[in-house]
């Protein structure tokens, strides 16, 4: 059950990735997901599964959107408060998205359900999908990303490589980098993504810190100060993310963003 602060839509969020995107959250209050990413921005997830079921109806995500009309935004994104396509509804929240705001939808996610050919199939629905891959090693994978005992890295690519031949839409690959990569890792990473062929890379590194509780209010709080207790992080260098961006784009020929940072 879902707590009377809860509101599944939220924003609209100023994104460096997406524009002005309005967001759909159908995990719910008590964040939920297969990943406890070390640098995650809603602190530590209350809940890690890989078990689909409905958390938010999409009736209750379809009232909810109507209160921001008209849609003064250039996206709709579905992520919020863990792993969207845990959401078992996720296919029933994309199409109905679609057709309501008239607004290009697209997925933010980890990746690790995309085995499931029940999750590829509602995922390629969406305009565009954004996958998460932070690492290149499984001891990299299992660090950063934490992971619920059963996934490797190999079953995320394994995912990744079998949504890829299905997704009709754009995809991106979002990176979070900690630290400089190695070479190997970087032409690891590479030759991964020209077998995916992705129409988008996306690098980023953690500018915010995170919380040391779960925070619902950080699903979208990019501005403010955090009034609550965090954890600083270390980012890297801006030099850094235009170097690797460079050494992508040069092989791959695809567009290659960052964030701006301010030190």
């Amino acid at each position: 059950m879902q707590t009377a602060q809860f509101a599944s839509v939220y924003g609209p969020v100023k994104s460096w990735r997406f524009g002005r995107s309005l967001g759909i959250d159908p995990i719910g209050a008590i964040s939920t997901c297969s990943f406890n990413c070390v640098y995650c921005q809603l602190g530590e997830m209350q809940q890690q599964n890989a078990d689909r079921q409905v958390f938010v109806s999409t009736k209750r995500i379809r009232q909810d959107l109507l209160c921001f009309q008209p849609w003064n935004i250039d996206v709709v994104t579905l992520s919020g408060s863990g792993e969207p396509t845990l959401a078992r509804n996720l296919g029933e929240i994309i199409a109905m998205a679609k057709i309501l705001t008239e607004k290009p939808v697209g997925v933010l996610t980890n990746g690790s359900l995309l085995e499931n050919p029940l999750v590829c199939a509602e995922l390629a629905i969406a305009d565009f999908v954004a996958i998460k891959i932070d690492a290149v090693s499984e001891q990299q994978f299992q660090s950063i990303n934490r992971p619920i005992k059963r996934l490797t890295l190999d079953r995320i690519w394994s995912g990744l490589t079998q949504f890829r031949h299905r997704y009709r839409g754009k995809l991106a690959i979002q990176t979070m980098l900690l630290a400089p990569w190695h070479e190997q890792d970087q032409i690891n990473y590479i030759t991964h993504l020209q077998a995916l062929c992705p129409q988008e890379v996306q690098l980023n590194t953690p500018t915010r810190p995170k919380p040391l509780e779960h925070q619902l209010d950080a699903r979208g709080n990019h501005e403010l100060l955090q009034p609550y207790p965090v954890r600083s992080l270390k980012a890297v260098s801006e030099e850094v993310l235009e170097q690797f961006r460079d050494r992508i784009q040069a092989v791959l020929d695809v567009p290659v963003r960052y964030p701006a940072l301010t030190h």
